[in-house]
């Protein structure tokens, strides 16, 4: 039989956690509950449930600038919120992706995370907005880029007795936009085949000053293309620098072949998925309405 708990405040989650060696964290159970359902995984000896802790379901500015979003927050919450559409639009493109709209309404940013999937959508939107996590134990608290969080499919840096807090990510500079993309067969209920975020930074003249692009799906977890960065700095913002950039991006990625598409297909696409999301962050950067989420215009141009 299963343990349950459910805790009602932060403290209350961390002293289940310090207790009980078997547990495993619920929050939406979009995840865990589905999984076990089709018998992916055996249901966890005992269960602490977190759905129940408000202080873990703000989102909220930070005085410094940037924003806090709780662990709890859900993918509807980062759909809809307007300063998140406005100045960090590759995280509500990646949010409005994500399941049906049940399961964007129950399904949270934290466990997405914690999930490391190589495919998960929230992921690559936060490393390139240079977003840290905060995991607290009730002896330790720490604070990690997202880009460190991950070490493998399904597995993550951190230890049994910490829970995930809060997402933070900083402000950003004037000139700056940010796009998630991916390919995908059916506008509901699908997972990545390929994806990619990106974030261009633009100088008066429409070169770029800075860029990051992260994949996923293409790789044990997800990746920097670093050579496709460092390629766009000082250009010029067009689809033909974007597009060499999209070549060099092959560099970062070792694909699989599985039942969504085989390696040398993800291999083929990567380009141009990583192009799009590069032209619709650029036009934001620019001052243009890409509309949410930008992997469904179908005004961008291969």
């Amino acid at each position: 039989m299963t343990r349950y708990h459910e805790a009602q405040s932060v403290s209350d989650a961390l002293a289940v956690l310090a207790s009980d060696p078997e547990v495993k964290v619920v929050a939406g159970g979009t995840d865990i509950i589905v999984g076990t359902r089709q018998d992916k995984r055996e249901m966890p000896k005992s269960l602490l449930a977190v759905h129940r802790i408000t202080e873990l379901q703000q989102l909220e500015s930070i005085e410094t600038g940037g924003l806090r979003i709780g662990a709890l927050v859900t993918h509807a919450m980062l759909e809809s919120d307007p300063q998140l559409r406005n100045d960090y639009s590759a995280l509500p493109d990646s949010a409005a992706l994500i399941g049906s709209p049940a399961t964007r309404n129950v399904g949270t940013l934290g466990g997405n995370l914690v999930n490391a999937s190589p495919a998960m959508d929230t992921g690559a939107p936060l490393m390139v907005l240079d977003a840290r996590v905060t995991l607290r134990s009730s002896s330790t608290e720490r604070v990690l880029p997202v880009a460190e969080l991950f070490i493998g499919p399904g597995e993550t840096v951190m230890r049994h007795e910490e829970l995930l807090i809060a997402v933070e990510i900083p402000s950003l500079p004037d000139r700056t936009g940010s796009a998630y993309v991916r390919l995908e067969y059916r506008q509901a209920m699908e997972i990545a085949v390929v994806g990619a975020a990106a974030y261009v930074e633009l100088d008066k003249q429409q070169r770029v000053v800075n860029s990051r692009i992260v994949l996923s799906a293409v790789a044990p977890t997800l990746v920097r293309a670093p050579a496709a960065e460092a390629a766009l700095k000082g250009l010029p913002a067009t689809a033909e620098v974007f597009a060499r950039a999209g070549d060099l991006a092959r560099e970062s990625a070792s694909p699989i072949g599985d039942v969504r598409a085989p390696e040398h297909y993800r291999d083929t696409v990567l380009p141009v998925i990583v192009k799009r999301a590069l032209d619709a962050a650029s036009q934001r950067a620019q001052g243009e309405s890409i509309p949410i989420p930008a992997s469904r215009l179908g005004r961008l141009q291969d």
